[in-house]
């Protein structure tokens, strides 16, 4: 069962003068993503109907920061400006929960914090160096379920207005602080799918990118898919190109753990939680 505190709301949380017009598409209709999640079909449905069964599952969130004009660009696809940028970190090879993995900047809810704004800011803060009070907070998006990490997910997302020095605060939790031109990130020739096998069969399969040496995949190549869908960014690209994920992980020289297979439920007591970059989605 989920165990989101309660107060918080789904959708935009300014006007819609606030929000650049490249990203209203997405904050004018945030369920959308739920539905192109779900539409992935494949182990998809299997694994969300195993997490919500799952008992005891703790409240994260995550902050996805885009940086770039305010104003669309006509020319481009959902108007996405040639600056437009979102904010990744790579995790440290030396966590015991998703090594070396790509994500957003977030990690678990502190009791008595306001969430899920205020955890999302905090833990960008914490990780990455980030000045709070540049980044214009937009809109709560849907929830979405973890494995291995029995975690319950909101991604925060913000418009980095005045953008500020970041960095690997902790290199004990984080190798590398970059921001990722979008553009580049959804350019065909750096898409495909990554797929794993175990024991003969599927047990995971998703959209990927590689970029500026990251292979970015799970709950946040996902999710970065789901949304460039629902802009009207995403440009067309080969989904046949399925690679294995070892090799795609061997390709980006990663050190990275994908810590499949997901094929049980997993115990609800792990409080390791810093960003969930690996569940598939």
């Amino acid at each position: 069962m989920s165990d989101l505190p309660a107060g918080h709301t789904v959708g935009p949380l300014v006007d819609e003068a606030q929000i650049p017009p490249w990203l209203r598409t997405l904050t004018d209709d945030v369920d959308a993503l739920t539905d192109i999640v779900n539409s992935r079909g494949g182990d998809r449905a299997r694994l969300a109907r195993m997490i919500k069964s799952a008992r005891n599952r703790r409240a994260a969130a995550v902050l996805i920061l885009f940086a770039g004009g305010f104003d669309a660009d006509p020319a481009s696809p959902g108007g996405l400006p040639d600056d437009a940028e979102v904010l990744l970190l790579e995790r440290a090879t030396t966590l015991r929960q998703h090594s070396g993995q790509v994500a957003f900047p977030g990690g678990a809810h502190d009791e008595g914090e306001p969430y899920p704004v205020h955890t999302a800011l905090r833990e960008a803060q914490e990780e990455t160096g980030l000045d709070p009070d540049g980044v214009r907070v937009l809109a709560n998006l849907p929830s979405f379920s973890t494995l291995p990490s029995p975690f319950e997910v909101v991604p925060v997302l913000g418009y980095w207005e005045t953008p500020s020095p970041v960095r690997a605060v902790d290199a004990g939790e984080t190798a590398r602080v970059a921001r990722i031109r979008m553009r580049e990130l959804l350019d065909p020739a750096n898409r495909f799918q990554v797929r794993r096998d175990f024991l003969g069969g599927r047990v995971y399969q998703g959209p990927a990118f590689m970029v500026d040496g990251l292979l970015v995949w799970g709950f946040t190549g996902g999710l970065l898919a789901a949304i460039s869908v629902a802009s009207g960014w995403e440009l067309p690209w080969d989904t046949d190109d399925v690679r294995p994920l070892d090799d795609a992980i061997a390709a980006a020289k990663s050190s990275q753990e994908h810590g499949l297979p997901l094929d049980l439920p997993f115990p609800p007591d792990r409080d390791d939680f810093h960003g969930p970059a690996e569940e598939g989605r």
